[in-house]
C-alpha cells in the first residue's frame, strides 16, 4: 500500500532502557543514603563506573533533579540535595489526598485474589522486619501502596505520588530503624478495613498511617540533622 507507515523494531522496548536502569540505581542509592546529601556526582564518573555512555546518565540526572534529588549546576558539580522538610510535608499532603481516595475505591473493587496478594506482601514485610532487612522492607512498603493504587482502578495515581515523594522517601527510610513494625501494623489495619469492604475506615487508616511522618520527621532531624537543608530553620 502506498504511503504505508514503516516502523522498525526497537530492541530497547523489550525491557528497561539504559536510562531507566541508571535512574533506578541512582534513585535507590539516594533514598538509602548510599549517596548522602552533599555528595558530588560527575556524569563522566557515573558513566564510567556503570559502563554506559554519558547520555543515559545525563537523562537520569535530569529526571532525578525533577524529583528534587539532584541539583544540577552548569559548569559545576551536580550535587545530591539535602532533605527539605517543606518537601516532606508537601509530599505527605499529596499522598494523603490521593491514597485516601484510592484505598476507598479499592475497598469496593478488590477481588479475593487481589486481597490475598496484599496479604502476601504484608507477610513478606514481617519477614523483612524479622531479618532486619530495611532495604527490602522499604521496597515492599512501596509495593503495598502501589498495588492498592493499581487495584483501585486509578493506577495513574502512583505515578503522581512517586513524582512528589522523593524527600519523604529518605525520611521514611531513616525511620525504619525504629518504625518499621509500626508501619506494618498500619498496613494490617488498612488491610483489615479492605477485607471488611469498609472504604471509610480504610481511608481513615490510610490517613493515620501517612500522618505519622509529621512526628517522625522531628525525631529524624534530631538524629540526622546533617542530611537536612539548614536554611529552612
Amino acid at each position: 500500500m502506498a504511503d504505508q507507515l514503516q516502523l522498525r523494531t526497537v530492541e530497547s522496548l523489550r525491557g528497561p532502557s539504559v536510562t531507566e536502569l541508571v535512574f533506578e540505581h541512582l534513585y535507590h542509592q539516594v533514598v538509602e543514603l548510599e549517596l548522602p546529601p552533599g555528595t558530588k556526582l560527575s556524569e563522566v564518573e557515573v558513566a564510567k563506573q556503570m559502563g554506559v555512555s554519558r547520555q543515559p546518565v545525563r537523562d537520569a540526572f535530569y529526571r532525578l533533579s525533577q524529583l528534587g534529588f539532584l541539583l544540577i549546576r552548569p559548569q559545576r558539580a551536580t550535587v545530591v540535595t539535602h532533605i527539605s522538610e517543606e518537601g516532606v510535608h508537601q509530599a505527605r499532603f499529596i499522598r494523603t489526598a490521593l491514597e485516601m481516595e484510592t484505598v476507598r475505591a479499592a475497598a469496593d473493587r478488590l477481588t479475593t485474589e487481589q486481597m490475598d496478594r496484599l496479604d502476601a506482601l504484608i507477610e513478606r514485610q514481617q519477614a523483612a522486619i524479622d531479618s532486619g532487612d530495611r532495604v527490602l522492607f522499604h521496597a515492599l512498603d512501596d509495593d503495598f501502596h502501589k498495588h492498592i493504587c493499581d487495584m483501585s482502578g486509578h493506577d495513574f495515581a502512583w505515578a503522581l505520588i512517586r513524582e512528589s515523594k522523593a524527600h519523604m522517601d529518605r525520611v521514611r527510610y531513616l525511620s525504619l530503624s525504629f518504625g518499621a513494625q509500626s508501619a506494618l501494623d498500619d498496613h494490617k489495619a488498612i488491610m483489615a478495613a479492605l477485607r471488611s469492604r469498609d472504604g471509610d475506615q480504610a481511608a481513615a487508616s490510610m490517613r493515620i498511617h501517612l500522618s505519622r511522618i509529621k512526628t517522625i520527621i522531628s525525631r529524624i532531624r534530631e538524629s540526622h540533622g546533617q542530611h537536612f537543608a539548614m536554611d529552612e530553620k
